[in-house]
């Protein structure tokens, strides 16, 4: 089964394989959307199979203005180069814990990688620093334990925690049934040279990558971090971005706490592939219960993870 880490990146990715395969029979091929009539777009169109075939059809749009997504030439090279040296005709991404199928718009984008919801359990060993802190809240939910807060340039920051992150182990106890206030008595009362955590990676939360079209919109409305609104045939609309969704992560850097300005400006700033995480508001607004709003801008980690 294929994956793509976008609705884009698959309808490009399937148009290039049948505008490049010579035996492709294009009574059989599936045309991608035109540009829908609302929009002041030019809709041109490939002829070339009509030419092989000596009807006046012409079967495939231009890739350049397809989905509303403003594609440079030298990019329609770069992804028709890469099909001519692949058998499966497709632009792999491998990030550490996942394979593309393709990704002909997306590529090796740094925003993906540091995203990325890692499946399985890692391990992570802290020590305290000299006021014998990691730097890390914790918040009980449904029996499980989760991180709520990773304070900046800390030890819990410095070893890749992150909020939403599922502590399952506390130097090898089982953290199953444990309430906050026990989690947090054990991290006090551990050795400060070493402790040891067993995490999976944000359970609660997803990621969907969304690309810009020629606006530069990503095709979304958010008030306080949350999303409000959804655009119509943007890409937002069709990689499945939900409402009533808070915005963790934009490329993978925490934006919890940030004013609506500050996103923005993150948005602004990010290029044409944007990666956005995302976690039902129902379940944020219960992992932030009872954590002031003061502590989370002043004191919550807002850096850009390495990858």
């Amino acid at each position: 089964m294929s994956l793509y880490p976008s609705l884009e990146d698959m309808k490009v990715d399937k148009f290039i394989q049948a505008h490049n395969t010579p035996t492709a029979s294009p009574s059989k091929a599936l045309p991608l959307p035109e540009p829908s009539s609302d929009q002041n777009e030019p809709s041109t169109y490939y002829d070339s199979k009509a030419e092989q075939t000596g009807t006046s059809s012409r079967l495939y749009p231009e890739l350049n203005e397809f989905m509303g997504l403003n594609l440079s030439s030298d990019a329609l090279q770069t992804f028709s180069s890469s099909i001519a040296d692949q058998t499966a005709g497709a632009l792999s991404v491998c990030t550490s814990g996942m394979s593309w199928a393709a990704a002909p718009i997306t590529g090796s984008d740094l925003g993906v990688k540091r995203a990325e919801i890692r499946q399985g359990v890692r391990e992570v060993v802290l020590c305290k620093d000299m006021d014998g802190k990691i730097g890390l809240r914790l918040k009980a939910i449904d029996n499980g334990v989760f991180v709520q807060l990773v304070q900046a340039n800390t030890a819990a920051a410095l070893a890749g925690l992150r909020f939403g992150d599922q502590i399952l182990e506390i130097n090898g106890k089982s953290c199953a049934g444990w309430n906050s206030d026990y989690a947090h008595k054990v991290l006090k009362n551990s050795n400060p040279e070493r402790i040891t955590l067993a995490v999976r990676d944000r359970p609660l939360e997803r990621t969907v990558t969304l690309h810009k079209d020629m606006n530069g919109q990503l095709g979304f409305i958010f008030r306080k971090g949350r999303i409000t609104s959804i655009v119509k045939d943007s890409s937002s609309a069709r990689n499945g971005l939900l409402t009533d969704h808070q915005i963790c992560e934009i490329n993978g850097q925490n934006i919890i706490g940030l004013k609506d300005t500050q996103i923005m400006d993150i948005l602004n700033s990010s290029g044409g592939v944007v990666t956005i995480t995302v976690m039902p508001v129902v379940i944020f607004e219960h992992m932030m219960k009872r954590m002031s709003s003061s502590i989370v801008k002043s004191l919550m980690d807002h850096s850009i993870p390495e990858v």
